[in-house]
C-alpha cells in the first residue's frame, strides 16, 4: 500500500498556474493569464517574478545542455528562454500557418522537442488540426518542424520516455462524449510515430492535462476535477497504462507536476485556481534531463 501523499501549499495565485521546471536551485512556474514565469527558492522560501510578458506561457523544460524552453500559447509559438535576454523563437509556423495554441512539450535524449498544439482558447485556426508536433535541430542552427500525428482530438500533457522508444500523450478534449485517453506512440528511428496504444482511458470524466517521469519510467499524471468522477487526481501509470497509485489534490483541476530539490524527490504541482503545492513524501524520485539529482 502506497503512503498517503501530504500537499503543502506553497503560493496561491489569481490565474491558473502551469508549466513548473527545476532549474537545480530553484522552481519555474507559469502564471498562464497574467504572463508571468514565477521563481520558488525552497532553501529560502522566497517567490519573485522572473520573466514577464511571456506570451501566455505554459508548458516549460530544461534539455541536456540546461537551455529552458517553453510554450506561449498567446504567442503561438515555442521559444527559448535565455536568462536576462529576450525569447528566441524556435518555431511559430508549420508549412507556413501559424500554430494554435502550444500547450506543452517534451524533449528526446537527442534534443529533439515534442510539442502539444490544441486550440482550447477557440481562436479561428490557421492549421486544419490540434496535432503534435517535432522540432529537430539543424547542425547548422535553427529548427526543422515536423507533423507528427494526425489522429488526435485534442493532445496536451506530453512525455518521451527515459530511453527515447516513447511518446506519451494526453488526448484531452472536452465534451463529455469526446474520448480522453493517455495514448503511447511507438518512436521510430527517422523520428516517425507508430500505431499508438491506449494506456488509460477516463470516461467522461476530466482526463489529463500535465505529466512527469520518475527514474523507473512511470508517469504521474495530473486529471480529474470535482464536477464527476473520483475528483482531482495525481495518478501514478507503470508503462503498461496500469494504474500503480492515486492520490487525491486539494485543488480542483490539478494542470502540471515536477519532481524537484536536490534528490529529485519532492514533486511540485501546479492547478487551476492558481495554486502552487509541495508533495515532499512521495517515495520516488524524479527523471529529468537536466538537472541530474545530487
Amino acid at each position: 500500500m502506497s503512503a498517503v501523499w501530504k500537499f503543502e501549499l506553497i503560493a496561491k495565485h489569481d490565474n491558473l498556474t502551469e508549466g513548473p521546471a527545476w532549474d537545480g536551485s530553484a522552481l519555474l512556474y507559469s502564471e498562464c493569464a497574467a504572463s508571468l514565469a514565477w521563481r520558488y527558492e525552497p532553501g529560502t522560501g522566497k517567490r519573485a517574478v522572473w520573466r514577464r510578458d511571456t506570451n501566455g506561457g505554459n508548458g516549460m523544460l530544461f534539455d541536456r545542455r540546461g537551455r529552458l524552453f517553453a510554450c506561449e500559447g498567446e504567442g503561438r509559438r515555442i521559444v527559448e528562454y535565455p536568462e536576462g535576454k529576450p525569447a528566441v523563437i524556435v518555431a511559430d509556423r508549420y508549412e507556413g500557418r501559424q500554430f494554435n495554441e502550444p500547450n506543452d512539450l517534451a524533449i528526446d535524449p537527442s534534443g529533439r522537442i515534442w510539442f502539444t498544439d490544441p486550440n482550447y482558447g477557440g481562436r479561428p485556426m490557421q492549421l486544419d488540426s490540434e496535432s503534435v508536433y517535432r522540432c529537430e535541430p539543424r547542425p547548422g542552427g535553427g529548427w526543422v518542424v515536423t507533423r507528427a500525428t494526425r489522429d488526435t482530438v485534442r493532445p496536451n500533457g506530453i512525455l518521451v520516455s527515459p530511453d527515447g522508444s516513447q511518446l506519451y500523450v494526453a488526448e484531452s478534449p472536452r465534451p463529455p462524449e469526446a474520448r480522453r485517453q493517455l495514448r503511447a506512440y511507438p518512436i521510430n528511428e527517422n523520428g516517425s510515430l507508430g500505431a499508438y496504444r491506449v494506456l488509460h482511458e477516463f470516461g467522461p470524466h476530466r482526463g489529463i492535462d500535465g505529466m512527469c517521469l520518475d527514474i523507473d519510467g512511470n508517469i504521474i499524471a495530473t486529471a480529474g476535477f470535482k464536477q464527476s468522477g473520483p475528483g482531482p487526481m495525481l495518478y501514478v501509470f507503470a508503462p503498461n497504462g496500469r494504474v500503480l497509485e492515486t492520490h487525491p489534490v486539494p485543488a480542483d483541476r490539478p494542470t502540471n507536476c515536477t519532481f524537484a530539490e536536490a534528490k529529485l524527490d519532492v514533486l511540485y504541482v501546479t492547478c487551476g485556481g492558481g495554486e502552487l503545492y509541495r508533495v515532499p513524501n512521495t517515495g520516488r524520485r524524479g527523471h529529468l534531463l537536466y538537472p541530474k539529482a545530487n
